[in-house]
């Protein structure tokens, strides 16, 4: 591999030819790799390297971050009302401050509502609706400290996995079947085994991050955030774990598995998705070209390339202090989202009968599909767009193992739930709305239901 170098040429038609050149793609994006997309065996469960360093943090201080929570919350929101009121220069003028701060008055509302749960939670003041184990106490004391300790160490070390050439190079090898099966660029590959290996929301920040930089079109962020993002093997083994079916394991994934690849293979070919412009974000155009010359093979293109961006790449003071921002625009923008939106939807779930109300007209579909205690099986089955964990939980008490196997199936290939990964997509500038995501979680409910039921009663029951 040494000498293959010497014969490459960079795409303005300028040799390639010193050792630095390669080793500049090939160790960071082999730490990359080794940090996001190598399954490792942590404290008895499956992870990824960036897995096990926020779980350290999380181990570290855990007692002390719901209040660290509420004290980024409150700091979001009281600076975003002196920006909105006062316009002060110093904030406007400096990029990251406006970036964080400079949201507007919805922007604001969301942040100060946020701050308020988060508020009323940890002091267990006001409604108990509100600071519920199951509705803000779920958000504040399980979701926002994953994702704050997730998002650390991702978003610093994500420049590894996508700015030194691993994407250009993997996309070069795989486009050939990315293309025609998944109507996708070879580098979604990517992002796809950074969610299958870790999690969905990481997925979700590799997607944004590339269509930012003009890697992705709006139709191919669209499809790959709503079709790539899946469900980690980890929470998988959770959700198995939690809803009985845990000795089942093995099967279920492999339905998992199968039912996503057909969702993702039908996806993109209708609306919403198939609608999408295949243009790219305005700011900063396309910025690839994933022809192959001729004559050139896939495995010398895919290294050309690579080697070609490695070659851009920022200094790693830039990078740092991109990853940082990164970091903090999820902090201060992202986790008041989630703590405000996440709640409503946890709440909706848990105490209005709004998701049994439109879940009615499933039961004589699964009575139809052979499922036991269809009654209560079709009301975990739209649940779990508020939250991808309440099917599971709702579920766990149903006798039927059958019914729980293709319940908890559901809950992790619909991909698309409000708590975390659909306030991700929404706060990004993937063009993609509430309504759009409810219609998409609504059609991977449809395609992917049959599929699992099929593969229960067929080879598992």
């Amino acid at each position: 591999m040494k000498a293959q170098p010497d014969s490459l040429t960079e795409p303005n038609g300028r040799p390639v030819s010193t050792d630095a050149s390669y080793w500049k793609f090939i160790i960071p994006s082999l730490i990359g790799v080794l940090l996001f997309l190598v399954p490792v065996k942590y404290d008895g469960a499956v992870t990824i390297g960036v897995g096990i360093m926020a779980s350290f943090v999380q181990s570290a201080v855990g007692d002390y971050l719901p209040g660290f929570i509420v004290f980024i919350l409150g700091l979001s929101a009281a600076m975003s009302a002196i920006t909105l009121v006062f316009k002060p220069r110093a904030i406007l003028e400096n990029h990251l401050l406006n970036t964080l701060f400079h949201t507007g008055a919805a922007g604001f509302a969301m942040r100060l509502i946020g701050f308020l749960i988060g508020l009323m939670t940890i002091l267990k003041i006001g409604p108990e609706f509100i600071w519920s184990d199951t509705t803000g106490g779920v958000v504040l004391y399980s979701l926002a400290p994953v994702l704050m300790t997730w998002f650390l160490f991702a978003g610093l070390l994500l420049p590894l996995l996508v700015e030194f050439g691993l994407m250009e190079f993997v996309g070069a090898l795989v486009i050939k079947f990315m293309r025609p099966l998944f109507t996708l660029p070879g580098r979604s590959s990517i992002d796809c085994l950074a969610s299958w290996m870790g999690a969905g929301t990481v997925g979700v920040l590799v997607t944004t991050k590339q269509y930012d930089e003009g890697y992705y079109t709006k139709r191919e962020a669209a499809v790959i955030a709503t079709t790539f993002s899946i469900a980690s093997v980890a929470f998988s083994l959770v959700i198995a774990n939690v809803i009985g079916i845990g000795h089942l394991f093995v099967p279920f994934y492999l339905a998992v598995a199968a039912a996503c690849i057909v969702a993702a293979v039908i996806m993109p070919r209708i609306p919403p998705l198939s609608r999408k412009p295949d243009t790219y974000y305005e700011p900063v155009g396309q910025q690839i070209d994933e022809t192959i010359p001729e004559g050139v093979s896939q495995w010398k293109w895919g290294w050309q390339q690579a080697v070609h961006t490695a070659n851009k790449a920022k200094s790693p003071k830039k990078l740092f202090l991109s990853g940082v921002e990164t970091v903090f625009d999820i902090w201060f923008g992202l986790i008041p989202l989630v703590m405000s939106l996440g709640a409503a939807a946890l709440i909706v779930a848990e105490f209005t009968p709004v998701f049994q109300i439109i879940s009615s007209p499933l039961v004589p579909i699964l009575e139809w599909m052979q499922l036991p205690e269809a009654d209560a099986a079709a009301q975990t089955m739209l649940v779990g767009f508020a939250d991808m964990f309440l099917p599971a939980v709702i579920g766990s008490g149903i006798e039927s193992e059958l019914t729980r196997f293709v319940i908890a199936g559901i809950s992790l290939t619909q991909l698309i739930y409000m708590s975390e990964i659909g306030i991700l997509i929404l706060r990004s500038n993937i063009p993609l709305n509430f309504f759009e995501l409810f219609i998409i979680f609504v059609q991977r409910t449809v395609i992917t239901l049959p599929v699992i039921v099929l593969i229960a009663h067929l080879f598992v029951f």
